[in-house]
C-alpha cells in the first residue's frame, strides 16, 4: 500500500510544520510495524561512469548509521554508459525519529532506494519523495494498518 507524507497527497514540504507532519507520517507507521526490533536500513549511491551526471551530492549511506558496504549492482542499457549502484545496509534496534536525517533526505529527493525491513523480510518499508511504499506478509495486516491511516491513502484509483 502506499501512504502520503503531507495532506491532500502535496509532495514536497514548504514549512517546518509540513516537515514535523512527514517526519511524524514516516515515524508513526515504522513505529507501527517495528516498535522495540531489530532493522536493517539498505541505503543505495549510483556512482556513475565518466560523463554521467550525479542527481545528488547526498551521500545516503552517512545518514544510515553504522552501515556497511552489502553489495555493488552494476548498471547498464545498450545505448547509453552506465554506473554501479552501491548498497549498504546496517542493523539498528528501531525507536522513533532516528532515521529523521536520512527520511527527510528522502522527502526532499535528495537520496532514493532506501528500504527499512524487518529482520525476518516479512515487512517493509520504502519511503520516497512524497510518502512511503509499505509490502507486509499478508492481507491482515495490510487491511489493519490501512484502515489505520486511511486518510494518509492515495485517492488514485489504483493507490498511486
Amino acid at each position: 500500500m502506499r501512504f502520503h507524507s503531507l495532506p491532500e497527497s502535496k509532495r514536497y514540504a514548504d514549512t517546518a510544520a509540513e516537515y514535523e507532519i512527514l517526519l511524524n507520517r514516516y515515524n508513526t507507521v515504522l513505529t507501527e510495524l517495528f516498535a522495540g526490533q531489530p532493522v536493517y536500513v539498505v541505503t543505495m549511491s549510483f556512482v556513475p561512469d565518466e560523463g554521467i551526471e550525479v542527481w545528488s551530492s547526498t551521500d545516503p549511506h552517512a545518514l544510515n548509521p553504522g552501515s556497511r558496504p552489502w553489495m555493488r549492482l552494476r548498471e547498464d542499457e545498450d545505448s547509453d554508459p552506465g554506473g554501479t549502484l552501491h548498497l549498504h545496509v546496517s542493523e539498528q534496534r528501531w525507536k522513533p525519529r532516528i532515521l529523521d536525517p536520512l527520511l527527510r533526505a528522502v522527502a526532499d529527493d535528495e537520496c532514493a532506494g532506501v528500504i527499512i525491513m524487518d529482520t525476518d523480510l516479512r515487512r517493509l518499508y520504502l519511503p520516497y519523495d512524497g510518502g512511503a511504499d509499505v509490502i507486509l506478509a499478508g492481507p491482515q495486516d495490510r487491511d489493519a494498518l490501512k484502515n489505520a491511516h486511511a486518510d494518509w491513502l492515495s485517492t488514485h484509483p489504483l493507490g498511486l
